[in-house]
C-alpha cells in the first residue's frame, strides 16, 4: 500500500503548471473581513473562481456535487485513462474509488496551486460509514498537501468518530452536512474539527418547499445560533473551531450574517453581493432574526434547528469524555441519553423515501415521527444531504468505469 501511495502522489503531483492568481485588495471584501469573516468560494470552477477571488480571500470548498459537475465536463478524461496504470493491481471496484481520490487531490491541487489558499476536498461517500476508510483516505489527503488540504468529513456517526481520530493525529477537519446549533454542540465536542457547517439555505427551501412557513430567517437563525454556541465551546477548549454559513443562496445573506466565522459563498451570490449591496458590514452575530411559520411549530420541530436542550449537551460531554470505537456504540449512548431524533432506526423503505425526495425531504412522510420524537428535521436533511451527494458521486464513479473499462 505504500508504494501504492507513493505513485498516487507522484502522479497527482505530475505537471501542475496552474498559473498563480493573485487577488487585488477590494474595499467591498475588506469591509466584511473587518466584520469578523473569513471569505471562501464554493467552487470547483477555475474560471468562475478566478473570476470572482480577491486580496481578502483564503480558501475554496468543493464537494461531490461541485466536483462531479467539473469530470462530467470531460476535462480529466484523458488524466482518468492515464491514471488506470497507477492502480492496475486493484480489483475494478477498488480502482474507481482510488481515482475518484485521485481526482479530487488533482482538482485541489490545481486549485490551491493557482488560488494560494485552503480547500476543503471531500472524501468518497462509500467510506461515510467505514471508520478505517475516513482514517485512511483522510489521512492520504493530508500527506498530499498538508499546507492546503481541509479534509471534509461527513455528519455520521462513524463520521464523528474518523473526524476524531483524524484531528487527534495533525489532520485538519472541515466536518460537513451540519444543519443546526445543536448537531454542532455534538461535532465540536466529540470531533474537535477545525469548521462545522449550516446549510442554511437548505432550512429554509424546507420550510418553503413544505409550506411550514415562506423559509424567512430559518437558516439565518440557525446559523447564528450555532455561532454562539460553537465560539462559546472554543472559548473554553484548548482547540477552536469556526462556524461556516455554508453555501450562501443570495447576496443579502452577507449583510445578514456579517460576522459569522466563514462564508462559503457561490460565485454567482459573491458577484451579485459585489454589485447590489453597500459594502457596509457590521457584525450582526448577536441578531435575532424573525422565522416566518405559516403554523404552530408545536410538534414539528423546526426549533431543533436553532435550540440545544439539555440531552444534546449530556451526550456531548458523555461522548467526548469517552469516544466510542464504533458508530454503532455512538447511536446505542446517544438512544440511551434520550437522542433518538438525532441517530434515528430507519426502514428499508424509509431510506428508500430519503435518496428518492431529493436535498428537501417531504415533511409531511415524516411528521408523525417528528411528532414521537424518533426524528427530526436537522436530521433529515444531514441524510437527504449525504444521499444526495451519493447520487453525485456515483455519477462521476460510473464516467471513471466508462472510461476505464
Amino acid at each position: 500500500m505504500a508504494d501504492l501511495n507513493t505513485r498516487i502522489s507522484d502522479f497527482v503531483w505530475k505537471n501542475l503548471n496552474e498559473k498563480h492568481v493573485s487577488g487585488k485588495k477590494d474595499p467591498f471584501w475588506e469591509s466584511l473581513q473587518n466584520a469578523g469573516t473569513e471569505l471562501w468560494l464554493d467552487t470547483g470552477d477555475m474560471d468562475e473562481a478566478e473570476a470572482n477571488w480577491s486580496a481578502e480571500m483564503s480558501a475554496l470548498t468543493t464537494n461531490n456535487t461541485l466536483l462531479n459537475n467539473e469530470i462530467q465536463k470531460g476535462i480529466y478524461d484523458v488524466f482518468i485513462s492515464e491514471a488506470k496504470s497507477v492502480v492496475r493491481d486493484l480489483s475494478p471496484e477498488e480502482r474507481i474509488k482510488e481515482i475518484a481520490f485521485i481526482l479530487n487531490a488533482r482538482h485541489g491541487l490545481r486549485l490551491a496551486s493557482k488560488f494560494g489558499g485552503y480547500v476543503s476536498v471531500e472524501l468518497h461517500t462509500d467510506t461515510a460509514r467505514d471508520i478505517k476508510a475516513i482514517l485512511n483516505y483522510g489521512k492520504r489527503f493530508h500527506e498530499i498537501c498538508p499546507e492546503h488540504f481541509v479534509v471534509k468529513v461527513p455528519y455520521t456517526p462513524e463520521g464523528l468518530i474518523g473526524a476524531r481520530l483524524l484531528k487527534d493525529s495533525g489532520v485538519r477537519i472541515n466536518f460537513t452536512l451540519g444543519f443546526s446549533a445543536r448537531e454542532n454542540v455534538l461535532i465540536t465536542r466529540v470531533a474537535r474539527p477545525d469548521y462545522v457547517n449550516v446549510f442554511l439555505g437548505r432550512i429554509g427551501a424546507y420550510m418553503a418547499d413544505n409550506k411550514l412557513g415562506d423559509g424567512t430567517g430559518a437558516g439565518e437563525m440557525a446559523t447564528i445560533a450555532s455561532q454562539n454556541w460553537v465560539t462559546g465551546m472554543s472559548a473554553k477548549n484548548p482547540w477552536q473551531t469556526k462556524q461556516i454559513a455554508a453555501s450562501l443562496r443570495n447576496h443579502y445573506q452577507l449583510e445578514l450574517l456579517a460576522g459569522v466565522d466563514v462564508f462559503t459563498m457561490p460565485p454567482k451570490v459573491a458577484a451579485a453581493g459585489r454589485k447590489e449591496l453597500s459594502g457596509k458590514f457590521t457584525s450582526r452575530t448577536h441578531e435575532n432574526y424573525d422565522v416566518s411559520i405559516f403554523d404552530s411549530t408545536n410538534g414539528i420541530g423546526i426549533e431543533k434547528f436553532w435550540q440545544v436542550d439539555e440531552k444534546v449537551l449530556t451526550l456531548a460531554d458523555r461522548l467526548a469524555d469517552n469516544v466510542p470505537a464504533t458508530g454503532q456504540e455512538l447511536v446505542r449512548i446517544a438512544h440511551e441519553e434520550g437522542c433518538f431524533d438525532m441517530f434515528p432506526s430507519l426502514t428499508k423503505e424509509e431510506k428508500g423515501f430519503i435518496a428518492s425526495d431529493g436535498k428537501i425531504p417531504l415533511h409531511s412522510r415524516w411528521e408523525q415521527k417528528i411528532k414521537e420524537g424518533k426524528i427530526a428535521p436537522d436530521t433529515l436533511l444531514t441524510l437527504a444531504g449525504l444521499a444526495s451527494f451519493t447520487a453525485d458521486q456515483a455519477m462521476l464513479d460510473k464516467r471513471i468505469r466508462d472510461i476505464i473499462e
